[in-house]
């Protein structure tokens, strides 16, 4: 049985195919686009899809969208008429797209299809899944679990904003729900926007950011109970109560009420790209702690709720490692799973893999450990034909090598003495982290090397830190880790034994004083507040980036590496040779890999 799974529409468009419930491809639209969190209907990743299964769409069982247009249209018309007249001006700009775009959903949904290829409508089966349950299928059914409570939580779905489920063999039953307007999601992506990022993508740079902020100030502590008090009324079961008069994402479209939140907090909204001062450093640590609170309340809710010692976790939420990593911490759960593309680009696997269990009843075969994402390799890879065109093409200084081990040896000898390269291999990653396929890689020894990287080769904000990437045996050498962490999902803290101690007055510094302040042997990865975000990695899972690590290892001594995603600022992860190659020329990146091929710059 093959299932298309779709996600599109409002951000971070996909496609997934499945055939007898197991992922053959899954990509992101933006990867072949070029345009960040491109919202549009998949065209492209659909065409790989098919093409990399074998299919037309009229093999296909079933095409599955992620979530019910209409009960989002619902909920849409509802909280208009609930906050009448104030959303009047969004209403008018809102309506007309929903009309000619969204809420025709099914034809729209035949007519990109026939822009792919002709079909049969007669033989289409279109299907949909609920937001929030392709979300919770795309965690749960990938897992490995038998069984496992499942979180959700993002913005808004159709209405549901969070949900506990239980899932158990092919079933998921939703257990509780949170409605909209009241949304974990929403309130950290008002936070987001209100220090100077941008809502629905830059929620990762707050949760980088957090760490700067002073724990022990008075202001921190004030922020946090103005937060609780004020804007978020917290349960015990981890449901919340959002305050209304200081949100605006209901009826308009801004995030906040801007005056509201100065006045609370005594601090302007940070415009962007100016400088960070100390009040936002401490509100993002603030937010980010109020955050955390809730996502253990609900994790505690969940096991109560399912009896399970498994979780799994899914929705843009569960890409906050640190809040992941301490949820950890907690052993709450013997195990956690947390779907690596967690936000609505995981929802197309999701679609797809919630009709092929649930809607079609079709058995889960293999419920063995480890999980059934492939270690998100699921995108298109490229051949020594593509790297031939760009010789042909640029003439550039480059070296073949038959063997792979050569290259590695190589490779190690080059990172050891501090170049950045970019390193592409096979198949390209599915969701927001590159994972040793569209890397660039650096030593993580030097402690200029995370300034270089960020100014030089990202062009980003000087205080984003760097993950790292080590070898599975090694990982506890270095961190404070008892097990695989293959996705870059939890944050561990650094060893005692790789720290260095910091001043008394650390709290005290600025952020880039704290930035710059030696803290590790380790010091570009090694986060402020001594934590990393940790990629392990094994030879059965991607042999080519393992053996080099191994290699790196055995000349230097350390398999620790910084692993970034291949791109600058507000660009996709590239896809193929040819956008390797495009940004490897314009940044300041020493040697460029693709395949077996190594690239230098003309001198």
């Amino acid at each position: 049985m093959n299932i298309l799974g779709i996600s599109a529409y409002y951000h971070d468009s996909a496609a997934a195919i499945i055939r007898d419930g197991e992922i053959i491809a899954a990509v992101q639209e933006e990867r072949f686009t070029r345009k960040k969190n491109d919202k549009n209907f998949p065209t492209e990743s659909i065409r790989f899809c098919l093409t990399e299964a074998n299919l037309s769409i009229d093999d296909l069982d079933a095409v599955v969208f992620y979530d019910k247009s209409f009960l989002k249209f619902e909920r849409l018309l509802e909280t208009y008429y609930a906050f009448a007249p104030k959303g009047i001006l969004s209403f008018f700009k809102s309506i007309p797209e929903w009309i000619t775009e969204k809420i025709f959903i099914k034809r729209n949904i035949r007519k990109g299809l026939k822009s792919i290829q002709p079909f049969d409508k007669k033989k289409l089966t279109l299907l949909f899944s609920e937001h929030h349950l392709s979300h919770a299928a795309s965690s749960f059914f990938t897992s490995g679990f038998e069984d496992a409570a499942i979180l959700t939580i993002d913005g808004v779905g159709e209405w549901a904003t969070t949900t506990i489920c239980k899932g158990q063999g092919n079933q998921i039953e939703i257990l509780k729900e949170l409605r909209f307007p009241h949304s974990i999601g929403l309130l950290y992506s008002a936070f987001t926007y209100y220090l100077g990022f941008k809502v629905n993508s830059d929620e990762y740079k707050l949760m980088g950011l957090a760490p700067y902020g002073n724990p022990d100030s008075e202001e921190t502590t004030r922020f946090i109970d103005l937060i609780k008090t004020n804007l978020v009324k917290i349960s015990v079961d981890g449901s919340i109560f959002l305050n209304q008069d200081y949100f605006s994402y209901a009826y308009t479209l801004k995030m906040i009420n801007e005056k509201r939140f100065e006045k609370l907090f005594g601090v302007q909204r940070r415009k962007p790209d100016s400088d960070f001062l100390s009040p936002h450093l401490n509100l993002a640590y603030a937010i980010q702690i109020v955050t955390e609170e809730i996502v253990f309340k609900l994790a505690k809710h969940a096991l109560q709720q399912t009896g399970c010692t498994n979780l799994c976790m899914a929705g843009g939420v569960a890409l906050n490692c640190v809040a992941n990593g301490k949820l950890w911490e907690q052993k709450i759960f013997k195990n956690i799973f947390i779907q690596p593309a967690a936000g609505d680009a995981g929802g197309a696997p999701g679609a797809a893999l919630s009709a092929y269990h649930i809607y079609f009843k079709k058995p889960r075969l293999d419920t063995v450990l480890p999980d059934k994402m492939k270690g998100a390799y699921l995108g298109p890879s490229f051949n020594e034909a593509d790297i031939e065109t760009i010789i042909s093409k640029y003439n550039p200084e480059f070296k073949k090598f038959t063997d792979h081990e050569f290259l590695c040896k190589e490779v190690a000898r080059l990172l050891s003495e501090d170049n950045v390269i970019g390193w592409c291999q096979g198949k390209m990653e599915f969701g927001p982290r590159a994972l040793g396929n569209r890397s660039i890689l650096a030593s993580a020894q030097n402690p200029e090397m995370q300034k270089i990287l960020n100014l030089k080769i990202k062009f980003r904000e000087g205080f984003r830190p760097f993950a790292p990437a080590v070898l599975v045996e090694d990982a506890s050498d270095y961190f404070e880790i008892d097990r695989p962490s293959p996705y870059m999902l939890f944050v561990y803290a650094v060893k005692q034994s790789k720290r260095i101690k910091l001043p008394d007055n650390y709290n005290s510094l600025s952020l880039y004083e704290k930035l710059y302040c030696p803290r590790s042997y380790l010091q570009s990865i090694t986060h402020v507040d001594y934590t990393a975000r940790v990629q392990t990695v094994s030879s059965e899972t991607n042999p080519e980036f393992y053996q080099l690590l191994r290699a790196y290892k055995e000349l230097t001594g350390c398999s620790v590496l910084i692993n970034t995603s291949f791109n600058i600022r507000d660009e996709p992860i590239v896809c193929n040779p040819i956008e390797a190659f495009t940004c490897f020329l314009n940044t300041a990146m020493d040697y460029l890999v693709l395949g077996n091929y190594l690239f230098s710059k003309k001198v």
